[in-house]
């Protein structure tokens, strides 16, 4: 999760004014939210997060705390390829995150049949990636997502206009299920040779081959 931390500031004269900061993971604004406080001359700090829920530090400190018993630092990579001939697309998507201070990898892939265009086989391998999240039992997480459809990632940040139907029902589906677990989402447009695993993936659940796993990894 990422936040605005707004504080109030009390000068050893009795001055006191406000500051806002920049958006930063809230890991590092309760540390410094800590830091400042032992200074004494914080007066009160409020969290804001990206959805303008607000924090106290004594409940980002719970919420850090819990935090570390459920996935967390969490970056989804997605991939979909489709087949012109079969009209068969291939779904494929990679999840690292940490859980109790160790990490891991998720894979899994899947072929559809109902699909009409490589654009929406990678709407749908993002949408098999946030499914995925939501069985892990993510809320209420930043979430790195990361593919190298410049089609989905433009459009999901509004970049591009969304102009096909069918497409603008997936960005609306995809927007609804990270509103549904209260996904903040980052997306992130990298070259097909960075987004090699999950497009792999894709390749393997086009011919068939069926993937489903998740291994802890240093």
């Amino acid at each position: 999760m990422r936040v605005k931390m707004e504080l109030i500031y009390k000068s050893p004269k009795g001055n006191e004014t406000t500051f806002i900061s920049e958006e930063m993971l809230a890991g590092k604004a309760l540390v410094l939210a800590e830091d400042i406080e032992k200074t004494g001359r914080m007066k009160d700090v409020t969290f804001i997060d990206p959805k303008e829920n607000t924090w106290n530090l004594k409940e980002l400190r719970e919420f850090m705390k819990g935090i570390q018993t459920e996935p967390h630092n969490i970056k989804v990579y997605f991939d979909g390829g489709y087949n012109l001939e079969t009209r068969t697309s291939g779904l494929g998507c990679v999840i690292y995150y940490e859980q109790n201070g160790k990490s891991y990898r998720l894979r899994k892939n899947a072929k559809v049949e109902e699909l009409e265009s490589n654009n929406e086989a990678e709407y749908a391998a993002l949408h098999l990636g946030l499914q995925e999240l939501e069985f892990l039992g993510v809320e209420h997480q930043t979430v790195e997502v990361i593919g190298d459809s410049k089609v989905v990632i433009n459009q999901l940040t509004d970049e591009w206009p969304v102009l096909e139907e069918e497409l603008s029902r997936w960005a609306d589906r995809i927007e609804e299920n990270m509103g549904e677990i209260n996904i903040t989402p980052e997306y992130k447009a990298v070259s097909r040779k960075e987004n090699n695993e999950a497009d792999r993936l894709a390749s393997q659940a086009l011919k068939g081959v069926e993937v489903s796993s998740k291994i802890e990894i240093n």
